[in-house]
């Protein structure tokens, strides 16, 4: 059989995929008529940074991998709106534009350009219409406007708070942008704490909300541990020790039942009550102490180094059980964005407790006697597996009997309650830099702050030459004088604009809600189109944005909810992660030279074969290693694939062939379940396998009909190609436009099966037999086997017990 296509036919993928870029442009193929849509899709990957790089392969796999999922809905039948944007505002952009000495406000458009050059060429189904970028006055506008909207229902609020500074970013830096002691963009740099002015949003008000809601969320279990982690709910007790002066020093601790092994307390350097809980001879100590304190960053705070620093405040605090005084020290392991700020310090019963008590010589109680199942004895016992002793009227009883009791009993006094504390705290959005949206805020000395009229939005953000930040706390828009000065809407008063811009968290927090409603610049977000395509039914991201990018979404997303501006709190129904690219089993980096460049391997390959090469790799959410010598062996399955259709185009075979037929179907179903699971790469395997058989099994040509199915199952993956086959085998229309082939189990069934062959019980063979197969034949096929003979030879069978499609088990008589 010859499996040649003609020579003018030779697959050329830079020819094929060139043809359907354009045409799929000229037909609008990708184009969603969204406000008629009979089966809503909405199909979203988390939108890029645009780089001066340009798309690197990592972001080439989660892109494909979205789009083939999107790919496939659509042949399923869905209508199918797959957006995408650039998230183009932020430190990385501002921070390239000062390397390079070029504004950001020029930069960033030359690099979303040759982003969407490079996206078009891969082949995504994207709806370019409603195309946004963070950066547009169009899309800020309402980025203002949500805040705004936030503000007025009190979850918008300025305070001071301790915050991480890079002094070369000149900036706050969140918790996640500290690594070990130093900024992430400058591994160098010490990262230290400044007490600043800031704007945040109150996310803590929905704490137990975001917690409640992860249980139905439809994500992997990963990322709804590592959500339900970082809000960190805990239950315990607030306990109240008293200052020497009377002052009431709130604790916080999730054992109340060890409260009377509190033998010191601690405050947090920043804690309101240091200065009254100071005695004057230690007065010099703890200011010098303070001072040290503030030079260190939060995130190496929280973590703890190995040895603890403290210093004696001078003064007692009276225990709230003992009534005993307990010294009263100020370390800075404690801190003031964690419960009160405040924590009573158990050292028989607590780690990092009896390290501090054995370095200062502080006194140790113990108040827990562990039960004998508890294998570490030895001090300090971390357990709940006890009973109290030296605790009063409570010794003997079990320790978790014991919180509800102590506390009820320390709130009968006036000195304690229950209480749910949450490691989440507020949403510091504000940023000392100039790139970004400016906080719709203005000043008014008689009035306060005063949210920007709605019909005064978007506060643009003006185009200045020194835009680079300095030392002084303050945004770049701050030394623009002609910029800040504006009357206030309020009263008229001269007032001052806010100068901080808002953090890029809050660009993408949205940013999905606004696809469907680009078209319209009078609202955010249309109710109709909102309410037909949203939430989300498919969102595909990295793990990296797993914890923030993902909480904060939910976080405004109820808010909207609440305030009655949108009609649903949950913004996805669905979120998948996406795993991470390697090459040759190493982390690509410009130091080691190994990063994959796609645009050299598109043009050598082509993008279909690079898209489904990349999906080969290993489990879509898992990832896989880039080696290079392994792409040709996708370019070798998709030239037979080429050949096959070529010869079916003249072939007059029909699927009469049994085998086929049945290996069809199960490829229909394996294909089907495994996109579904996002298993792409073993998805690919399955059509190998089929077009080796294809290939192998027919009488002459195989005909269309066999080679169909296989070109619409590998649509998703090769869409150029699949639509070039599409095309040549009769049809006129996108293949997109085709419905997923239909899945018949009786014809994937297989005709023979395997049984088991037991005797009296035990396994002693396994025969094959036609899947009809009755009791009499079975026994004889069994019978037949030398397996089964040498138990059976001279015995008498007394009883055959025949399951069908499953096993024959002989008894035989004793």
């Amino acid at each position: 059989m010859n499996r040649t296509p003609d020579a003018r036919q030779a697959y050329d993928p830079q020819v094929v995929e060139k043809k359907w870029r354009e045409r799929w442009e000229e037909r609008r193929t990708n184009a969603v008529d969204l406000a008629n849509a009979a089966n809503p899709y909405f199909n979203l990957m988390m939108f890029p940074y645009p780089s001066a790089e340009g798309l690197h392969v990592g972001n080439v796999f989660a892109f494909v991998g979205s789009d083939i999922h999107g790919r496939t809905r659509r042949l399923q039948g869905y209508d199918v709106f797959e957006p995408l944007g650039f998230d183009a505002f932020g430190i990385h952009s501002e921070n390239y534009a000062l390397k390079v000495n070029t504004h950001p406000a020029k930069l960033i458009p030359k690099n979303i350009e040759r982003f969407r050059r490079q996206l078009k060429r891969i082949g995504l189904m994207v709806d370019w219409d409603h195309e946004i970028s963070t950066t547009d006055p169009a899309y800020y506008k309402w980025t203002q406007w949500i805040f705004v909207q936030l503000f007025k229902a009190g979850l918008a609020e300025r305070k001071k708070a301790p915050v991480n500074w890079c002094p070369e970013c000149k900036t706050v830096l969140a918790n996640e942008q500290v690594i070990d002691g130093c900024c992430e963009r400058h591994p160098e740099t010490k990262v230290h704490q400044r007490f600043l002015e800031q704007w945040f949003f109150a996310i803590t008000k929905y704490a137990q909300r975001l917690l409640d809601n992860l249980e139905i969320e439809d994500w992997s279990e990963s990322t709804r541990r590592m959500q339900a982690n970082w809000i960190g709910r805990s239950e315990g007790a607030e306990l109240i020790f008293k200052g020497p002066g009377g002052e009431a020093i709130p604790v916080y601790t999730t054992r109340p039942d060890t409260i009377f092994g509190a033998t010191w307390i601690v405050l947090a350097p920043e804690h309101p009550l240091v200065d009254a809980c100071t005695g004057p001879e230690q007065r010099s100590t703890v200011d010098d102490y303070r001072r040290q304190a503030a030079e260190k960053d939060l995130v190496s705070r929280k973590v703890g180094e190995k040895v603890k620093t403290g210093v004696f405040a001078g003064t007692y605090a009276e225990n709230p059980a003992t009534g005993e005084r307990v010294p009263i020290w100020i370390a800075d392991y404690v801190l003031m964005e964690y419960g009160t700020g405040a924590i009573m310090a158990v050292p028989a019963h607590d780690e990092r407790d009896f390290e501090f008590a054995t370095q200062f010589d502080l006194p140790i109680v113990p108040v827990v006697q562990p039960d004998v199942s508890v294998k570490n004895r030895e001090l300090p016992v971390v357990t709940w597996d006890g009973t109290l002793i030296n605790s009063g009227q409570f010794d003997g009883m079990g320790c978790r009997e014991a919180v509800k009791a102590i506390t009820s009993w320390l709130a009968d006094k006036g000195r304690g309650r229950a209480q749910v504390q949450y490691r989440l705290h507020d949403w510091c959005i504000s940023r000392q830099r100039y790139w970004g949206p400016p906080i719709p805020i203005i000043h008014c000395d008689a009035c306060g702050p005063v949210a920007v009229p709605d019909e005064d939005l978007p506060v643009l953000l003006p185009e200045i030459d020194d835009f680079r930040p300095d030392e002084s706390d303050v945004s770049p828009l701050a030394r623009h004088e002609e910029w800040f000065r504006v009357p206030c809407p309020q009263c008229g008063a001269k007032a001052r604009r806010e100068t901080d811009v808002s953090d890029t968290f809050l660009d993408s927090a949205w940013y999905f809600m606004r696809y469907p409603s680009t078209d319209f610049t009078d609202r955010a977000f249309d109710p109709e189109l909102t309410e037909r395509w949203l939430p989300v039914s498919q969102y595909i991201g990295g793990n990296e944005h797993a914890v923030l990018h993902l909480l904060y979404s939910r976080f405004v997303t109820m808010a909207l909810y609440d305030l009655g501006l949108i009609g649903f709190e949950r913004p996805y129904r669905r979120f998948r992660a996406h795993g991470t690219i390697v090459r040759d089993g190493n982390k690509m980096s410009k130091s080691r030279g190994n990063v994959v460049i796609p645009d050299e391997y598109i043009e050598r390959w082509g993008a279909d074969t690079f898209r489904m090469y990349l999906m080969f790799l290993g489990p879509y959410q898992e990832g896989g290693d880039f080696r290079a010598e392994g792409i040709a062996g996708i370019r070798r399955f998709l030239d037979k694939l080429w050949s096959a259709v070529c010869a079916a185009e003249s072939s007059t075979e029909t699927l009469g062939d049994a085998a086929i037929q049945r290996k069809l179907h199960q490829t229909i179903k394996k294909v089907t379940d495994d996109i579904e699971g996002l298993r792409y790469n073993t998805a690919i395997a399955a059509l190998m396998e089929y077009l080796n058989v294809l290939r192998a099994g027919a009488a002459g040509d195989p005909g269309v009909d066999a080679v169909e199915p296989l070109v619409l199952m590998l649509a998703p993956f090769a869409p150029h190609l699949a639509e070039q086959c599409w095309e040549l085998i009769g049809h006129q229309d996108s293949v997109f436009n085709a419905a997923w082939p239909e899945f018949d189990e009786a014809s994937a069934r297989e005709d023979v099966i395997e049984l088991v062959v037991q005797v009296n019980g035990r396994v002693r063979g396994r025969i094959t037999a036609a899947r009809d197969v009755t009791k009499d034949e079975a026994l004889a096929l069994a019978l037949a086997d030398e397996a089964v003979q040498r138990h059976v030879t001279g015995k008498e069978v007394k009883q055959v017990i025949f399951v069908p499609g499953r096993l024959t088990n002989i008894v035989l008589r004793d």
